[in-house]
């Protein structure tokens, strides 16, 4: 599975699924799946990452013949993950929370956190990356993480990339500042 596919080959990907065969399909979604997957897992949690990726691309396939390719198809799959993650915390927020605890959050963050095996640099960006705001770490994660243009980022998210710049720029000011502090106190 190749995850080193540049914009103009993803994109040529679902002009070909969109018109072809179940293997054209097939193509583009191992291609575009670790994409996805990771802007999803930097949305949410890595629990919830792989339904909410399903989700995703059931829409995607759902809705693969309108794709006119007017954009690359990376911000077109990204724009669709990210109202996925959106209706998701819509419907959460809706229900009921049966937890006992009163901060049952901040638990499920640290286990979450303390529960996935990955290299220690990863765990501290996550770690950090969840004391950036929402707005600024969705910006940050599409630009830095996932490799956007600022000017596909916007798109994205549906502002201008003036905003998105400044979101940027934001959360590595408070990134830099949260490693320069945890520097001080070791």
């Amino acid at each position: 599975m190749r995850t080193d596919l540049n914009d103009d080959v993803l994109t040529e990907l679902a002009v070909n699924a969109r018109d072809g065969s179940p293997a054209d399909l097939e193509a583009f979604v191992l291609a575009a799946y670790p994409c996805v997957r990771r802007f999803v897992a930097y949305l949410t949690d890595p629990q919830s990452a792989d339904d909410l990726t399903q989700e995703t691309f059931l829409r995607v396939i759902g809705s693969l013949r309108t794709f006119a390719a007017r954009s690359s198809a990376r911000s077109w799959l990204l724009s669709i993950a990210r109202r996925v993650v959106i209706d998701r915390f819509r419907s959460a927020a809706v229900r009921p929370a049966v937890a006992d605890l009163p901060d049952w959050q901040a638990v499920v963050e640290r286990r979450r956190l303390g529960s996935t095996p990955s290299p220690e640099s990863a765990v501290v960006l996550a770690d950090l990356l969840t004391r950036v705001p929402g707005e600024r770490r969705v910006a940050f994660v599409l630009t830095q993480l996932v490799g956007l243009p600022y000017t596909e980022a916007a798109g994205v998210l549906g502002c201008p990339v003036g905003t998105i710049r400044s979101r940027v720029a934001r959360a590595r000011l408070q990134l830099a500042t949260s490693v320069l502090e945890a520097d001080r106190a070791a």
